[in-house]
């Protein structure tokens, strides 16, 4: 197999030269073309209050991605909302936490992360089990677990969706046209489907995803998953990637 053109489902990065794909593209004489398989779709003020959504209920919380910090933001923006100081943030990641400096004063606010998982940031929560928890999130969420970890935790929370995660138009992509296909959700791969539902993978199309949801997905579709990431050799995508044609370069020079 000989893996000449790539797609990679997710925005082109401003400078590619910047990114561990430029080093792919030149090591291994690749092309490498990026499409934004999925976008997402505001949910609005009016639709969460017909859900009986009222941000003035809840005392803290929990923010698993930047896209539910801008969207949290944005929703109570348009409620006119007026977050308290003494909100008190959780997130799953320290990346996460840091990105709140986009909206508030970050040393002036109570904000709590965890550093490896969900269940971190849980044990964290339960020091605060006074508090009324908000958990934002997608129509298509990645940690469909976390729910049912914050129930059988005891914690008072509420989910609400406050965006949408659907299908780009792809009419200007010619899937065929590709060796190698990348995704990094489960949403990527409805994308995949609703924009090409004729897509067959031959034995010359391989393809790769990220996180357990992704995968599962992948072969969920009826599609092989042929590498995946994160590994324990491969913490990145690019990494795995790297590490899958190599392999195959290999494999073709003993032939």
């Amino acid at each position: 197999m000989k893996i000449k053109s790539i797609l990679i489902s997710q925005p082109k990065p401003v400078d590619i030269t910047k990114t561990p794909y430029d080093n792919i593209i030149k090591k291994f004489n690749v092309n490498i073309e990026f499409e934004k398989f999925i976008r997402l779709e505001d949910v609005s003020a009016s639709e969460l209050r017909q859900d009986k959504i009222k941000l003035s209920d809840y005392t803290a919380i929990i923010l698993t991605s930047r896209n539910t910090v801008d969207h949290f933001f944005r929703i109570a923006k348009e409620m006119r909302y007026t977050i308290p100081d003494e909100l008190k943030y959780f997130c799953v990641t320290e990346s996460t936490a840091l990105y709140l400096q986009h909206y508030i004063q970050y040393r002036k606010r109570k904000i709590f992360f965890s550093k490896h998982s969900f269940a971190e940031l849980i044990a964290i929560m339960k020091k605060h089990s006074n508090e009324s928890y908000f958990l934002p999130c997608s129509n298509i969420s990645t940690n469909e677990d976390h729910p049912e970890m914050l129930t059988n935790a005891k914690i008072n929370f509420k989910k609400a969706v406050i965006f949408r995660t659907v299908a780009s138009d792809l009419s200007h992509v010619k899937i065929d046209n590709y060796d190698m296909l990348v995704f990094f959700s489960p949403a990527g791969i409805d994308s995949l489907k609703s924009n090409f539902p004729d897509f067959k993978q031959t034995e010359n199309v391989v393809i790769g995803g990220f996180g357990e949801t992704t995968c599962q997905a992948i072969t969920d579709a009826g599609f092989t998953l042929n590498f995946s990431a994160p590994t324990q050799t491969a913490p990145s995508m690019t990494m795995a990637i790297e590490q899958f044609l190599t392999a195959e370069n290999k494999k073709n020079k003993k032939k």
